[in-house]
């Protein structure tokens, strides 16, 4: 009876082998194997394809687990007495996830079990309680995706990519600027603004997880989503190969330029771009058994070209840099592995700019030349022991380097010139130099952390600490003399302008001259630890209970701590209950709290010795000038009307009066109800309820009262809408002396009217009008969606995937960025810099996908031919109306009021008439009320052909993205009332556009 059970074992050691694999297990490059066999059972896991190994033996109850497996393929093999029983079962690890396996009296219940091909696999995972997508790299092979990790990302459901200028990818309704990314356990997250990361090619991969919610404590400083990601690894069998991927200018579709009212505005039909990227690869043992390596190399040429959006200059630039990377992993002894990740994807792009006619098309002289340097060499050394059959251990250190250089041969000399739309068209280019800025910052990130496993009988204890060290050395000035950059607005006279006052009367544009730079070293540490129990309640009921407490710490140019924020406690609990007791249906969900930490350009802008002077001048028309032999134009200055340097006068301030005191940290609460069922042996579907609430906010507001009156303007980070604890005049006898409060949702900003009188022919200021101080509302933002999916399994013939999400996003803060306003500057948006910014602002935020269709699927004509196709479609997201008044106080920036009586001074005015700020009449103009952008479809299409010629395997795949050509608007301009009284006749005109349709050759053999 004891060799009938344990082969019975054997044969279900399958059971729960899933495709997207759910269950917490080890970060980074690992899985798991868990599952119920006989009491005292010897149950062993073995890579054939590196020789790794282990045996366990079952506890009383039969439980057994093996811990931080790395990515393979493995068999697990049952044992009595030291004799095998019944045949090895191959089983697959895949990354982030567990394979479960069951035991049963009933051998019937192994229908549960799906063999499809030469594989085990099971749709549904019932001891899982997160929400995640696993994609292997074998799988993007066969689909048209196009070859990095956020389009990886953007095939789960409920990710969309961002609209605005400075990109990223949006999941469940959070900002671009709220994610995390890891590359085999290491964090390669951009921590100064965290819209990036840092990224290898994509054959340097061999999966990746798309965690879209309900992730456990061993994740954290993320309110949005995660993308785990593993290297690929050496083998007993020595590998290599080649693979070239041809991107050819010719194959692009041309770009649409936009036009109003028959006149260019936006030029993009010669922006192209040309790529070559080619890869040698090889992986193999140094000692077989014990130690391998993968290595790559990728040689690249990349070509981009452009035109400014006039279509007066013509930039080419050039990249070929190559990267490198590499794996080592070394089984020291049985229970005591070692791996070495590492790659460097350091990149310069050198361009020149020429002047350029676009009706002739015909390229001039040269303007200027630049370059930029990006990216950096990271690595993660990784120490796993297997102290006992139950007590498991990870220890991980490495670090990340990300440059972000930008300089001109040109910078001494010359300044960089913009325009807006409605600025006179001058016929040459603006200003001598296409770079705006001399900057130079190199970001780097240390990191350790350790991580335990501990089975219990019934229970499973994980545990860990995690620290990093993310470091900003900083250097940036504007080009040309002075370090000034000059931008032309188009305007009307009257108009209020913010931060500068009223344009005088006679100017249809202005010239803002911004004076902008600084330097420091700059640091911030992130320190966690994390408990976690998963309770095996029954046979049927899983519970994961798990804690986090993090500490953020963000110093100033000055080495001294001014932002630090302890104790976050982040609970998480999770279920999952096998409905039927069969592993074919299940019933799951989770509630969590995430914790969101400052960006380092948050310590970079306000502790460091910041330099913001902005000078406004009316605009007199273009100067042509001449620098190398070529024309130039640049703005005409004329009446000056406003300064500014509130946001930066070149000092390091007291802090103690620029910052919260006592601020409370951004968190998200996430609630998650979803149900899961196996149709038959290939398919299956689910449904997900998800409910997400952002909790307060941590942004830049401009304190100009306190408790004694009318103070002068102060930035501070502070919680909007929350009691603000800062430095100042505790007895108003003028001279700071300790610490007050200010309630922001009912005061700390001073309101007044502005009156003037018509004197000998022209208006002049008398004096302001107090009238009275308000507060800030709270931010606010709620995700509601239903998500539903179904799976057709790959069987070497054909798989399809489709999902379908319907869901709402609201509030007044879109979270650490703005989209609709397209403002990248983490954590400082214009949300709220005064009470009035998000007044009445509540409404569909710009994330507001309703609709989102997802499919793909792929299909083996032949045993050499495959073809595969994806589609993508969602509905647009929502237009605002955006004004820059407000019924309360002159001073505002965009703001949901429109201007319509008298917004400006009158025009007719006779001698002795006054006017007022306060004469105006505005009407509120709702977030999302202007209508919304249209619906967006990408379709991909592709085509393999692969052969095997003895020891040689070939592949050829042409992939075409976007293969309707759709070119629908992303983002429109949204600011209607762009100065009090002046109307933008761009309003609602298209901005960002959908990529054209391109095409790209991947070649590749490997042996």
């Amino acid at each position: 009876m004891k060799n009938r059970n344990l082969h019975r074992s054997a044969l279900s050691i399958a059971m729960g082998l899933c495709l997207a694999a759910l269950t917490p297990v080890a970060m980074a490059q690992d899985g798991a194997v868990v599952g119920v066999s006989e009491a005292g059972a010897q149950v062993t896991v073995r890579n054939p394809q590196t020789g790794f190994s282990r045996t366990v033996t079952a506890d009383a109850s039969g439980n057994y687990r093996f811990s931080y497996l790395p990515v393979g393929t493995y068999e697990l093999q049952a044992s009595a007495n030291g004799e095998p029983v019944g045949e090895p079962v191959q089983v697959r690890v895949g990354l982030g996830s567990a394979t479960y396996v069951g035991a049963s009296d009933d051998v019937t219940s192994l229908g549960a079990v799906q063999v499809i091909g030469s594989r085990v696999i099971n749709a549904v995972d019932v001891s899982s309680t997160e929400s995640a997508t696993n994609v292997t790299a074998e799988q993007i092979e066969r689909l048209p995706v196009e070859r990095n990790v956020s389009s990886v990302a953007l095939l789960a459901p409920g990710v969309a990519g961002g609209s605005a200028g400075f990109g990223g990818i949006s999941f469940g309704g959070s900002s671009v600027a709220e994610n995390a990314f890891y590359v085999n356990g290491l964090n390669v997250t951009d921590f100064y603004n965290r819209i990036g990361f840092s990224e290898a090619p994509f054959d340097f991969y061999e999966e990746f997880q798309v965690k879209t919610g309900g992730y456990s404590v061993e994740f954290g400083r993320t309110t949005g989503g995660v993308v785990n990601a593993v290297a690929k690894s050496g083998t007993n069998e020595f590998h290599s190969g080649g693979k070239v991927v041809l991107g050819p200018r010719e194959w692009e579709s041309s770009r649409r330029d936009s036009y109003f009212e028959g006149e260019r505005y936006l030029t993009r039909s010669h922006d192209t771009t040309d790529s070559t990227r080619m890869n040698i690869w090889a992986s193999g043992p140094l000692v077989q058994d014990r130690l391998f390596f993968f290595a790559m190399y990728e040689g690249r040429q990349v070509e981009p070209e452009s035109t400014n959006n006039v279509g007066t200059s013509f930039t080419r630039g050039t990249s070929d840099d190559g990267f490198w990377g590499a794996t080592m992993d070394w089984q020291v002894t049985d229970n005591n592995l070692l791996s070495l990740m590492a790659f460097s994807n350091e990149n310069r792009l050198d361009s020149s700019t020429y002047a350029y006619d676009f009706d002739t098309d015909e390229i001039g002289d040269k303007i200027s030349d630049r370059y930029t340097e990006a990216g950096g060499t990271n690595w993660a050394l990784t120490w796993t022991s297997y102290l006992t059959d139950n007590l498991s251990m990870k220890v991980l250190h490495g670090q990340t380097e990300r440059k972000d250089i930008g300089a001109s041969p040109n910078d001494a000399t010359c300044n960089f010139v913009s325009a807006g739309t409605g600025v006179p068209d001058p016929g040459v280019p603006l200003g001598c130099t296409s770079n705006l800025s001399i900057y130079d910052r190199l970001d780097e990130r240390e990191q350790t952390r350790v991580d335990f496993e501990w089975s219990l009988g019934d229970h499973r204890l994980r545990f860990g600490l995690d620290r990093e060290s993310n470091t900003s050395d900083l250097s940036q000035a504007y080009s040309g003399p002075g370090g000034i950059q000059y931008g032309v607005t188009a305007t009307t006279p009257g108009a209020q302008i913010p931060d500068a006052g009223i344009v005088p009367d006679g100017y249809f544009a202005y010239v803002r001259a911004r004076q902008y730079e600084i330097f420091g070293n700059f640091e911030s540490t992130n320190n966690a630890w994390y408990i976690e129990d998963n309770w095996s309640v029954t046979d049927d009921l899983v519970l994961n209970m798990g804690i986090r407490n993090e500490a953020f710490d963000n110093k100033d140019g000055l080495g001294a701590t001014y932002i630090e924020m302890d104790d976050m406690w982040s609970p998480r609990l999770g279920f999952s209950w096998d409905v039927r007791g069969d592993g074919t249906t299940k019933l799951f969900g989770n509630v969590g709290r995430y914790f969101l930490p400052v960006a380092n350009v948050i310590n970079i802008k306000q502790g460091g010795a910041l330099l913001d002077a902005r000078t406004f001048y009316g605009f007199e028309g273009w100067e042509i000038r001449e620098h190398n032999g070529v024309e130039y134009a640049f703005p005409i200055l004329g009446e000056q009307f406003g300064f500014d340097n509130s946001q930066g006068d070149g000092t390091v301030g007291d802090l103690r009066a620029e910052v919260d005191a006592d601020m409370d940290q951004v968190y998200q609460d996430e609630l998650i109800l979803g149900f899961q069922q196996q149709l038959s042996q290939a398919w299956s579907w689910g449904v997900r309820g998800i409910y997400r609430k952002l909790n307060n906010a941590i942004d830049d507001i401009n304190i100009t009262a306190t408790h004694c009156g009318r103070v002068g303007s102060s930035w501070v980070m502070a919680n909007p809408g929350e009691e603000l604890t800062i430095w100042g005049d505790t007895d108003c006898d003028g001279v700071d002396d300790g610490y007050l409060t200010i309630d922001t949702a009912q005061a700390g900003y001073w309101t007044e009217a502005d009156n003037y009188v018509y004197t000998d022919g022209e208006w002049e200021y008398v004096d302001s009008t107090p009238t009275g101080q308000r507060g800030w509302v709270k931010p606010r933002r709620t995700y509601k969606a239903l998500e539903f999916q179904v799976d057709r399994a790959w069987d070497e013939k054909w798989m399809f995937n489709g999902s379908y999400t319907l869901s709402w996003n609201e509030g007044n803060a879109e979270g650490p960025v703005n989209t609709d306003t397209n403002f990248g500057d983490t954590g400082r948006t214009e949300n709220f810099d005064d009470p009035f910014v998000n007044l009445d602002g509540y409404g569909p935020l710009a994330n507001d996908h309703r609709h989102q269709i997802k499919l793909r699927g792929t299909y083996a004509v032949t045993d050499n031919w495959r073809v595969g196709a994806t589609v993508d479609a969602k509905s647009g997201g929502p237009i605002t109306a955006f004004g820059v008044g407000n019924p309360y106080n002159w001073k505002s920036y965009h703001s949901y009021y429109l201007c319509v009586e008298n917004c400006t001074r009158p025009t007719d005015a006779e001698e002795g008439d006054t006017w007022s700020t306060a004469d105006r009449v505005f009407e509120h103009s709702p977030r999302g009320d202007a209508g919304r952008m249209p619906w967006t479809v990408d379709i991909g299409a592709s085509v393999t052909y692969q052969r095997s010629f003895g020891l040689a395997d070939f592949q050829a795949k042409l992939a075409v993205y976007n293969l309707l050509n759709d070119q629908k608007p992303i983002w429109v301009y949204q600011e209607l009332e762009p100065g009090v009284g002046s109307r933008d006749p761009y309003f609602g005109q298209e901005r960002f556009l959908q990529s054209p349709r391109y095409a790209q050759l991947t070649l590749s053999l490997s042996y």
